[in-house]
């Protein structure tokens, strides 16, 4: 028997009609922009909400207002491929190792002698010392101030490697160091330009890691590459400040000796703190998401030796009382000081998660870009090109919608023609699902929309093709659409589902355009695969119950 149940039809029709719901503000993505905007700029404090109310108005509230963001190729922009410079990190770990192995050298003056840096590549650290039959213990003793590589490619090894030859003690970073330190600097590098690109609001920027030492940087709505050279060239400030009380307002503070920021977990809550600096994030040369002695999350961090000095007498005069860890005028964290903290490293301990936490290593690592960028390629792509893209892609995807629903209509007439309204649902589930996921549409995805829209009547197809087929042998015609869509349900699933994993495939491996030609892919296939099972047989349901024909023209 020909039949769906009552909750089977109302989820199926909720589920069209939540598709349409939320694709419904991609046809009026003008107007949309322009009340999101506005909104987050009211959010953010930037304009007061009587200025904009005509831009907030201008979109219902109880209306969703999610779209799909429009990428570089659509909407205009910059593009940056930027090349780190891996090398100016080496020089600079190296030479901060000069001051401990200074001290600790000079300590066993009687065994080495006097001791003298030599000039040496940036990337080494060349000692002379004056008791040349002394090498074997001048290596031991620089050896044990090495630390042991903790990730799990590195286990066994230590952070620098120490030889001698003749009188000069040479000091290098280890193969397994200057690995881990490549991935910090690129992880650092991402999230300072990440958080240089969100400060202007800009929307769904693509920076993501090329190879060993690229980044790519796309930026939708830029006016210029060389504005976005600019945009990213900008420092960020990383400050440690003693906090002198706490405040629900910005206000009431001696602006001469205070500065009032606000904290960026609680935008309401402002940290009254010297103006001067107790250390700089100049001076802090590693953080690491950490564990406390009780096993919780914490962040570990280190000194230079000048910063280390600061720090300690900072400390000893100030336990008990919270300092603050200022990141871009905003208070990223501010702990108590439990006890003196010689040395130059320490732990921050509060109520983290593992995730939080290692976010936190990472903006503390973000006061600063580790190293030059050197940008190996600039293009500006103007908004007049991004709309001659939009106005291409709706052309192509016109075409290709019309010229299946002809082939439909006419191969299989009124059952062509309920694929063809399942596939128009199939085209706002789409925009839909798209639009909740906050997905950017780039051209290559208006290519996967388009080859959707050939795939998507596939299902179809082979169920009225089956039924067909069950019609020749005398089959009733209640009969033949039951098994014809029982019959095509398997073959129906393993061409979508080799789609589907090719598409999972493109996505995992892939970068940029590959990835935005997966995820419209992807989403294509699922949603036709379910118009195709579900909404059109619903259709056919719904026809062969109230007409009851005696045959089937398919």
């Amino acid at each position: 028997m020909l039949n769906i149940p009552s909750w089977q039809r109302l989820f199926i029709l909720v589920f069209c009609l939540g598709g349409l719901y939320l694709a419904f503000p991609n046809l009026f993505y003008s107007t949309v922009e322009k009340h999101n905007d506005a909104v987050i700029m009211v959010e953010r404090g930037q304009v007061a909400a009587n200025d904009v109310s005509e831009e907030i108005n201008s979109w219902p509230s109880w209306m969703p207002s999610n779209l799909v963001n429009l990428g570089l190729d659509l909407r205009g922009g910059a593009h940056l491929l930027a090349e780190v410079q891996l090398a100016e990190v080496y020089a600079g770990r190296i030479d901060a190792w000069w001051p401990r192995i200074r001290d600790e050298l000079r300590k066993n003056r009687n065994i080495v002698g006097s001791i003298r840096r030599q000039q040496s590549p940036p990337d080494q650290l060349h000692v002379r010392i004056e008791n040349a039959d002394a090498m074997e213990q001048a290596i031991g003793m620089v050896d044990e101030l090495a630390s042991p590589i903790v990730n799990i490619s590195g286990i066994g090894t230590k952070d620098i490697e120490v030889s001698g030859r003749a009188d000069i003690l040479i000091i290098e970073l280890s193969e397994e160091e200057k690995s881990a330190t490549d991935n910090r600097t690129m992880e650092q590098s991402l999230e300072i330009i990440r958080r240089r690109v969100d400060e202007v609001g800009t929307r769904e920027p693509i920076i993501q890691r090329q190879g060993n030492n690229r980044i790519i940087i796309q930026v939708p709505g830029i006016g210029s590459a060389t504005e976005l050279k600019e945009l990213i060239g900008t420092t960020a400030k990383l400050t440690f400040h003693h906090v002198i009380r706490t405040s629900p307002s910005q206000s009431g503070y001696n602006a001469g000796l205070e500065v009032s920021y606000p904290s960026i977990e609680n935008p309401n809550l402002f940290y009254i703190l010297d103006r001067t600096a107790v250390v700089s994030g100049d001076e802090l040369t590693d953080a690491q998401p950490d564990f406390d002695e009780n096993g919780r999350p914490a962040v570990s961090f280190r000194f230079n030796p000048a910063g280390a000095r600061k720090f300690g007498d900072y400390t000893a005069e100030n336990i008990g009382l919270p300092f603050a860890i200022v990141l871009d005028e905003e208070v990223v964290s501010a702990p108590v000081i439990r006890s003196h903290i010689p040395g130059g490293s320490g732990i921050i301990t509060g109520r983290f998660t593992v995730q939080e936490s290692t976010n936190l290593a990472v903006l503390l690592r973000a006061g600063a870009l580790p190293a030059e960028m050197t940008f190996l390629e600039e293009r500006t792509v103007g908004p007049d090109l991004g709309q001659d893209s939009i106005d291409a892609g709706k052309i192509a995807c016109i075409i290709a919608l019309v010229a299946v629903m002809i082939f439909m209509a006419l191969s299989y007439g009124l059952f062509g023609i309920f694929a063809n309204i399942a596939l128009t649902v199939n085209l706002f589930l789409i925009f839909g699902v798209l639009s909740a996921l906050g997905a950017t549409l780039t051209l290559p995805g208006i290519a996967g929309i388009v080859l959707t829209i050939g795939m998507a009547v596939d299902a179809n197809v082979l169920v009225f093709e089956r039924i067909r087929e069950e019609l020749r042998s005398s089959r009733g015609p209640s009969r033949a659409i039951e098994l014809g869509y029982e019959k095509a349900l398997s073959a129906i699933i393993d061409a979508n589902l080799t789609t589907l994993i090719v598409a999972l495939i493109l996505f995992t491996l892939g970068s940029g355009p590959v990835r935005g030609f997966s995820v419209t892919l992807g989403i294509g296939i699922l949603t036709s695969v379910f118009t195709a099972i579900f909404v059109t047989r619903l259709m056919v349901i719904i026809w062969f119950s109230k007409y009851r024909p005696k045959e089937l023209k398919v």
